[in-house]
């Protein structure tokens, strides 16, 4: 009995040592699968980050054209804005002088009455926000 209690324990023993060992393969061969698995995932992801890239930085470098390209138009429309005003400046200011040059008296009543209009102006605005304050 001792021989055969040996010889089923050997054969169970050899029996688990086979299992063991196809469970191991196993496990072996489903890392191997998910290794697989994963190395493709990340490279279609890479290639798919490269494809965003590709397609982005041609979209960034036109957004970046178009606003320099804009940047210079604001500035020449300002230029030219100020360009006009200081033409109408000019023109208004050789306006006035023709005309205090060709009638003193007027010029001199009219800018009496403009003054006199602001200092009312004042005075009412000075007034108001002293009865205001009490």
């Amino acid at each position: 009995m001792n021989y055969s209690t040996n010889k089923t324990t050997s054969d169970a023993v050899t029996g688990m040592r086979h299992s063991t060992d196809e469970a191991l393969q196993g496990s072996e061969r489903a890392i191997h699968s998910t290794r697989a698995y994963a190395n493709d995932a990340l490279e279609k992801a890479e290639g798919k980050v490269r494809e965003l890239r590709g397609s982005v930085d041609p979209m960034v470098d036109m957004l970046a054209t178009k606003a320099q390209k804009l940047a210079r138009q604001s500035m020449d429309m300002a230029a030219e804005a100020k360009d006009r005003a200081q033409q109408s400046l000019s023109r208004a200011a050789d306006m006035t002088q023709r005309y205090v040059s060709q009638q003193p008296v007027r010029s001199m009543v009219i800018a009496a009455a403009v003054g006199a209009g602001i200092a009312l102006l004042v005075s009412m605005a000075v007034t108001k926000s002293d009865r205001d304050t009490y």
